[in-house]
């Protein structure tokens, strides 16, 4: 929790994030990221000052429980002087006990966020997913949070107000308004229309920006004229050129028989594709069922 002290920002966290919305796909199925079509509403995790502090905490815990799927789970929430925004007691369940920050009790509009986050890390460890690292692990908690349909309540706790700034998560502003427009192109939902915050609204502009940059990659048909044409010269010099650095946006390999093939990350789960070298080529995402007009 950046509270006051400077905000990071651009995209430190990019390879990881996109490792996480792979892990996401392989772990729960299509099928079932498809459920969460529909983000939680304000409505549901509005919390003003005349609420009741704690049950009103425990009302918005509830709704985030029921969005996740989560039906015997139930979480007890308490306030603590704690150094960070939110902790959660991972247990076998069913009850889980949740602090949150005390700065919480004057701050009730930014509980949903915090919730949100570690309602996930319950989600996330009844599923057995997790990352090698702390700090891998709270990032894929914060883009599982975001990309399932409640990470816009954390983009939009970010603040800025002269000196003063405000950020929850572990994610880069950018990097959630990344996630929250990977998550747009896939269900047509416009998050922006909730934000209270004009910098999230700015922050989810800049991350569509750099969205669309992964459909615009060779081979991808959507690639642009620079793009398409340093593709063509590393074709052209594939068979004696070096293997492709990782993180590169595709590499040549030939196949058994010695025919080129080219591999690229899908611009929607980030799983590596691989199909042949032979001009217009339609391929289909095993993961993420997307449908793919290539170039190759």
């Amino acid at each position: 929790m950046a509270n006051g002290g400077p905000v990071e920002h651009g995209y430190p966290h990019l390879d990881t994030v996109r490792a996480a919305v792979t892990a996401l796909y392989r772990r729960l199925s299509y099928d079932t990221v498809q459920t969460f079509d529909t983000s939680v509403p304000p409505a549901d995790v509005a919390f003003c000052d005349t609420d009741d502090l704690h049950l009103g905490a425990q009302r918005v815990a509830r709704e985030l429980v029921r969005h996740f799927r989560l039906p015997d789970a139930r979480m007890i929430v308490g306030f603590k002087d704690i150094p960070h925004a939110a902790n959660v007691e991972l247990t076998a369940g069913p009850e889980y006990f949740i602090e949150l920050n005390d700065r919480f009790r004057t701050h009730r509009r930014d509980i949903g966020a915090a919730l949100a986050h570690e309602v996930m890390h319950v989600y996330l460890h009844r599923l057995d997913l997790s990352f090698a690292s702390t700090r891998e692990n709270e990032i894929l908690t914060d883009t599982a949070t975001t990309y399932l349909g409640a990470g816009w309540l954390l983009l939009d706790a970010y603040r800025e107000h002269g000196e003063a700034s405000q950020k929850l998560g572990y994610l880069t502003p950018e990097e959630f308004g990344y996630v929250l427009a990977k998550r747009s192109l896939v269900f047509h939902e416009d998050p922006s229309v909730w934000f209270t915050s004009p910098q999230a609204y700015t922050a989810y502009q800049k991350g569509m920006v750099r969205a669309r940059q992964d459909e615009e990659q060779p081979p991808l048909t959507g690639a642009g004229w620079a793009g398409r044409r340093r593709y063509a010269r590393d074709r052209r010099h594939a068979p004696a050129a070096p293997p492709a650095q990782p993180g590169a946006p595709y590499a040549f390999t030939p196949d058994s028989g010695g025919r080129l093939r080219v591999s690229f990350p899908c611009p929607t789960c980030h799983q590596r594709i691989r199909v042949p070298v032979r001009g217009r080529v339609r391929a289909r995402c095993s993961l993420c069922r997307t449908v793919l007009e290539c170039d190759t």
